[in-house]
């Protein structure tokens, strides 16, 4: 009987173990301003000119857009792309190309009181269809909570951290869009999809 208790007392701390993992698996992946998640991208993003590129590097060799920042930042646009939902999603990577510790802005965050409540991100990011004649704002929840990277921060000198920004998505008759950025220079993007 004590083999049965322990076998199955083996298994319950095994799937406690499992459940455990998965949940800071999940909080791991929130943006939250756990310290290894900052470190991780920063490791595989920025480094020698000789190292691997990052999946999300790989997926362009030559980033679609490079927005200046203030003090050594710098925003590479690496994707824009449709999404079946009718959205559109830009994929990219901030950079301190700087010498020294960097704050990102606060006023990439936008100005709007619903947003700024949920703190640091790239909520006040647009794109603006000139074809079109139209501007198109970051998507929120029901919450007022951007689709964007929240919890942006201080970068250390050459630290990278990958972003995203979703937006409603222009006709499909518009390719190129400009992404404006507070704090940086805009760009001209290519909408894949």
């Amino acid at each position: 009987m004590s083999i049965r208790f322990t076998a199955k007392a083996c298994r319950g701390m095994v799937a406690l173990t499992v459940a455990a993992g998965l949940a800071l698996g999940v909080a791991g992946c929130s943006g939250g301003g756990d310290k290894e998640d900052k470190s991780s991208p920063s490791a595989s993003a920025s480094g020698n000119s000789g190292s691997k590129p990052s999946a999300q590097e790989g997926q362009s060799k030559t980033p679609l857009a490079e927005l200046k920042g203030t003090d050594g930042l710098l925003l590479q646009i690496t994707s824009a792309a449709r999404d079946s939902g009718g959205f559109l999603t830009v994929n990219g990577i901030v950079k301190n190309d700087g010498d020294k510790s960097v704050v990102v802005p606060p006023q990439t965050s936008g100005d709007e009181t619903e947003v700024v409540k949920h703190g640091p991100s790239l909520g006040g990011a647009t794109i603006v269809d000139a074809k079109g004649k139209k501007r198109y704002y970051t998507l929120r929840d029901t919450e007022g909570r951007p689709l964007t990277t929240t919890g942006l921060g201080n970068l250390e000198a050459g630290q990278s951290l990958p972003v995203f920004m979703q937006f409603p998505a222009p006709p499909q008759g518009t390719t190129e869009v400009d992404l404006q950025v507070p704090t940086f220079s805009s760009g001209s993007i290519k909408i894949s999809g």
